[in-house]
This record gives C-alpha cells, structure tokens and sequence, in this order.
C-alpha cells in the first residue's frame, strides 16, 4: 500500500440518476440492506443517491432498519431557499439526513449546461450545510483525444477550489469521471485512472495545500463493474467508486463493494 493511501477510508458512491419511483426505491434499498454484511462495510463507506423523490422514502428505510448505507443527493440548489421554482435546496437535504451531494457530474455539465462557476457555488451550498460535496471532474472524448486531459481537470478543480477553507476541501470527495467512460462499457485502464487522480491530488496540493491533498478522498467513476472494482481500487490514489447502472441492482452494487473491501485499505 502507498503511504499516500493511508488514513483514507475508501467510499463507493451509487448514483441511481433518473431511475426508480419512490416504491422501486425502496425494494432496492432494502434488498442492499439484507445483501450487505457487517464485514463488507467494516473498511468501506457506502452511499446511494436516489431521485429527489425518493429521498425521504430511501432516508426512513436506511435508518429505520439500521442498514450501514449514507444517504446521498444527485444535485442542490446553488440558495439555501427563495423563487427559484423547481430547485432543491440544500437546507432541505441536509434536513432529510443526505450526508453526501454530487455536485458537477459530467450529465448536468453537458444536458444542463453547468458552467465551472455554477459548479463552485454549488459546492460552497453543500459545504455551508454541512454536507459533504462528491465533486465530479473529467474530460470529454474529444479533450483526450487532443492531449487536454491534465489542463481539463487543472481547470476544473482550480475553479471549484481556490478560496475553499483547507479544512473544508479536506472534508470533500473528488470524482474523477471520464465522460468518454460514463454508461458507455469502456472503463478507463487501471493505469488511466491512477495518472489522472494524482494529477488531480497534485492540484488540490497546490491550490489548497498538501495537508487537504492528502486527506481529500478521490473517486473514479465511468463503467465500474465488479470485474474491474479491484484493480482500480488498487491504484494508491483511488480511494473509491462512484457507480451508475451497476448500482440499480442491489446484487451487483453489492458485489461491488465487497470486491472494494478485498482492497485492505
């Protein structure tokens, strides 16, 4: 193990995106809750973020019935309330237990046009209530065909970043997610991945500091499957999965985190 991974317990994060109504959210959620075993999560944090109608009805499942699984938001609002017709405020996550709010996934970056800016004060909303942001940065296809991966995520994270509280920023989880790998079956290489997310850790170190650099938990996210879980997880700077369509199937999300955990982080 690299000493750069110690103290840095893995998260595996499974994003449902647009899928389940409030009642198929709950089946999941409890079928996750019978598969999962005390030691499957003795080294590994998980997560689940559902459709923000099916927030309250996943939140009373997960702790009525005691199972080991944070609850998470797929998106906030940049206020805290106000006209804003048709946004989630984080106040009202927080008020509902979400722990964990994904903030710029690469779908609302593309299909909602969310610019660097709106990004950053997304993240700042999630913070100042007391939430922890899943910040996700990736490049497109076309930026890595022309060699601009490492000037994309420098961009991004230095956007989202600069002016943070270093404490704050090592509270965060970053999410590398190349888009050319989201829902498309090709998943970066092992190798991929482990350069972009110590490029992406050497950038925290400069904005934010070494300290935050260390701390901070870095993600990578893009066609993981449970065949591929460990060797990612092996990469000294991945310290966890942030997971789309594997995760609707609460067997295979739970083989993903079971194969995590075979990690010893």
């Amino acid at each position: 193990m690299s000493p750069s991974t110690l103290g840095r317990r893995p998260l595996v994060s499974g994003n449902w995106k647009m899928n389940l109504d409030h009642l198929e959210a709950i089946h999941a959620a409890r079928d996750l809750g019978l598969r999962l075993q005390a030691s499957d999560v003795a080294s590994v944090d998980v997560s689940v973020h559902p459709p923000f109608t099916d927030i309250r009805s996943v939140q009373s499942v997960l702790e009525g019935e005691g199972i080991p699984v944070a609850l998470g938001a797929q998106n906030c609002a940049i206020e805290d309330s106000g006209a804003f017709t048709g946004e989630v405020s984080p106040v009202m996550l927080a008020k509902l237990h979400v722990e964990y709010v994904l903030v710029g996934h690469s779908e609302r970056r593309m299909h909602f046009h969310e610019t660097d800016a709106i990004v950053a004060a997304k993240l700042r909303a999630v913070l100042r209530n007391g939430m922890v942001p899943v910040f996700c940065v990736g490049e497109t296809v076309d930026e890595r065909d022309i060699g601009l991966t490492q000037e994309r995520l420098t961009a991004q994270v230095g956007a989202a970043l600069t002016g943070v509280p270093t404490e704050a920023v090592a509270s965060m989880v970053i999410a590398y997610e190349p888009v050319w790998a989201i829902g498309t079956g090709q998943a970066a290489t092992p190798e991929d991945a482990q350069e972009a997310c110590a490029w992406i850790r050497g950038v925290v170190a400069s904005v934010s500091g070494e300290e935050a650099a260390t701390t901070l938990r870095i993600q990578y996210g893009g066609s993981v499957k449970a065949d591929n879980t460990e060797s990612l997880m092996a990469c000294p700077d991945v310290d966890g999965l942030l997971v789309g369509g594997a995760s609707l199937d609460a067997a295979g999300f739970t083989e993903i985190v079971r194969a995590a955990s075979r990690t010893g982080r």
